[in-house]
């Protein structure tokens, strides 16, 4: 679904310019959920960034299920992003002054979807993820939990191939991140892609796979055992273990 090859990006701010990404080859297969793990300013979010195409890389490529990105300037990769990839924030993101309900339409109607298989879509979303009846409430009156399944659900509307998510479990409380975690596995259950940066072990423990990364680069790449938790839907590529992803607990 999604390869990278030699990627590169360093932020230029007031101080000294960081190098957040160093020379990062990733592959990420259909249907694989994997996280990717470190501490903070380790670069996972900018990895992150990089393959939605939020931020453009120094060097390096990118391919999308088989096309590579180098041409793709930002209103191409806006199409993208709306059509085929999901994204997740971990501070939701919403439009503050339009309802839950406008806020899952939008991306289906800027995708091109009339309005009424958008309604449509919308609520069948909002009814999976627990939130009937909150259609017409602003994101301000809903709790964090709350506001984050309503941002999940924008990212999924259009049934995108690919879901990234940065940290969306971050600003919630232990419920709000088992909510999140379970979401996640049920959407990967059915066969949805996902890559996942996060800091907390039992997030990671859902995934397939789980990348270790540090100073801008994987330090580690394996598959979490069978038996593992969150192991069992999927058998892993490589042998490894859960161990290096338990250590990474705040």
């Amino acid at each position: 679904m999604v390869r990278a090859e030699g990627l590169v990006k360093t932020h230029h701010g007031e101080g000294a310019p960081v190098t957040a990404v160093r020379g990062v080859d990733l592959t990420v297969e259909r249907g694989e959920f994997v996280a990717v793990t470190g501490p903070s300013g380790a670069g996972k979010s900018t990895l992150l960034h990089l393959l939605g195409g939020l931020q453009k890389p120094d060097s390096g490529r990118i391919w999308f299920d088989g096309a590579c990105l180098d041409p793709y300037g930002e209103a191409r990769w806006a199409v993208l992003r709306r059509r085929r990839i999901g994204i997740v924030f971990q501070f939701f993101n919403l439009v503050s002054n339009l309802t839950v309900a406008d806020n899952v339409e939008l991306p289906a109607l800027l995708a091109g979807r009339g309005p009424k298989r958008a309604r449509a879509d919308r609520a069948e979303l909002l009814a999976e993820l627990g939130l009937t009846g909150k259609e017409r409430s602003m994101p301000g009156e809903l709790s964090g939990g709350e506001q984050q399944r309503v941002a999940l659900a924008r990212a999924l509307v259009n049934q995108p191939d690919l879901l990234l998510a940065d940290e969306p479990a971050g600003s919630l409380d232990s419920r709000g991140t088992r909510e999140v975690l379970r979401l996640l596995s049920r959407f990967h259950a059915r066969g949805q892609t996902i890559v996942l940066v996060t800091h907390d072990a039992r997030m990671a423990s859902a995934a397939d796979r789980v990348i270790s990364f540090f100073d801008g680069r994987i330090a580690d790449d394996a598959a979490l055992e069978p038996g593992a938790p969150g192991a069992a839907a999927r058998p892993g590529r490589r042998g490894g273990g859960v161990a290096g992803v338990l250590e990474l607990r705040d």
